[in-house]
């Protein structure tokens, strides 16, 4: 019998969760692998800031205008089944765009177009995931690790994927990133297959699609601690994201390197997200986050302004290493508070919710950097966005009080905190 593992990684003592960790991390370590050499590519062809901007929005759009409704087709389907499909359909387009970078065929509007495919297929694939997590572990009590242990998987990738499409980039072509990201899948289909997870009854599937969006739309607008954790993250995903856009930028022309300085910029970025993820999945509540979130925001507002004005690596890395983590451990411990207090019934739509604020709101924010980038330059927008991210962490802090007595009842019920005495 295999030994339960530490409070930090107590949700990989459930079967289920051990297979999707394993099968998950294997996959987005090749997602790194594309999304680095897909800028580097597009800048190597066309020297335009302008369209990797444009690429990362194509790459989010689905979410920007699907995610929110995905998130009601996550409710009424059978999880695991609709996996199988958003999974093969990322994995065809791995290997067509690999085809096209190999035949030296490849075109900036090809770019284009299969990242505006990608950022459809997630904008389903997320929140079917992130519905999934519930099920995947047998003690509810875990599932806030589930959630931070999955968040810190993402950002393990980081960390590891830049270092290696940097290596790649400067041995080989890009073509052999999208051919070993094609490849990854196929770590997510043994995962899945190997699952014991009996198919459940659509808990949405007796209301229509606009019922079911309207009754998940009113829980996240009418309450209000929901409200301000989709504001931050939208505000950190506008604001901080757009620095992994703009990244081939400063390695290239700031910092005078090549894919090397990028994917140690990449991955200093990813370690600080690292970092963060490992420090909330060693929490045993989620009482206590809002602050968290809010110096989370605001330390990412000032290290990415300060790493505008960067131009020696030394002063780079760290920098950017804060801004990397600020901003996905903000938004990780809004996500972890959410799927900890919604319903299993609304548990989709809310995740679609949160993807829209996060995932949906970044091809917005990456074009709108792109464009002041390509005007005012790298320095002046990175100090923008960084102020006006800062700001709203300050808002978020000062509502704090209000927030948690709204929360308090759900934290009770939870059994997160003692009943109120008068």
């Amino acid at each position: 019998m295999t030994a339960a593992p530490g409070r930090t990684f107590r949700a990989l003592r459930h079967r289920n969760y051990r297979l999707f960790f394993i099968g998950q991390g294997v996959s987005l370590v090749g997602t790194w692998l594309q999304q680095v050499a897909v800028g580097w590519l597009a800048y190597r062809l066309t020297g335009s800031v302008l369209l990797l901007g444009v690429i990362a929005f194509c790459a989010n759009a689905g979410i920007l205008f699907l995610g929110s409704f995905a998130g009601v087709v996550a409710d009424r389907v059978d999880g695991r089944r609709a996996m199988y499909v958003t999974q093969a359909a990322m994995a065809a387009q791995a290997v067509l765009l690999a085809t096209l970078t190999a035949l030296d065929v490849v075109q900036p509007w090809h770019l284009v177009a299969l990242a505006l495919w990608m950022g459809i297929v997630n904008a389903f694939d997320i929140p079917l995931r992130q519905s999934l997590y519930v099920r995947f572990v047998d003690n509810r009590a875990d599932l806030p690790n589930a959630i931070a242990l999955n968040s810190f998987l993402v950002n393990a990738a980081r960390v590891v994927g830049p270092a290696i499409a940097g290596v790649l980039l400067a041995a080989t072509t890009e073509a052999v990133c999208f051919a070993l990201n094609a490849l990854s899948f196929l770590a997510v289909f043994v995962a899945f297959a190997r699952m014991r997870i009996p198919p459940r009854a659509a808990v949405a599937g007796r209301r229509g699609l606009r019922e079911s969006w309207v009754e998940g739309f009113r829980f996240v607008a009418h309450f209000a601690p929901a409200r301000a954790l989709l504001a931050v993250a939208a505000t950190v995903s506008f604001t901080i994201l757009p620095y992994a856009s703009l990244m081939p930028v400063v390695a290239k022309d700031v910092l005078r390197g090549g894919p090397q300085a990028l994917g140690a910029l990449l991955s200093a970025a990813g370690a600080g997200a690292l970092a963060c993820t490992l420090y909330l999945a060693r929490r045993e509540s989620v009482v206590g986050l809002g602050r968290v979130i809010a110096g989370a925001a605001l330390a990412a507002g000032i290290a990415l302004a300060a790493f505008g004005q960067a131009r020696h690596m030394a002063l780079a890395l760290p920098l950017v290493f804060v801004a990397g983590g600020g901003v996905i451990l903000a938004a990780a411990a809004s996500n972890t508070i959410l799927q900890t207090i919604v319903s299993d019934e609304l548990r989709g739509r809310v995740a679609g919710f949160f993807t829209l604020a996060f995932l949906g709101v970044a091809p917005l924010g990456n074009l709108a950097a792109g464009a002041l980038a390509e005007r005012f330059g790298v320095a002046a927008t990175f100090a923008i966005n960084g102020a006006a991210c800062a700001l709203v962490a300050l808002w978020f802090l000062r509502r704090l009080p209000q927030l948690r007595r709204a929360m308090r009842p759900v934290y009770e019920k939870l059994g997160l905190l003692p009943p109120a005495v008068d």
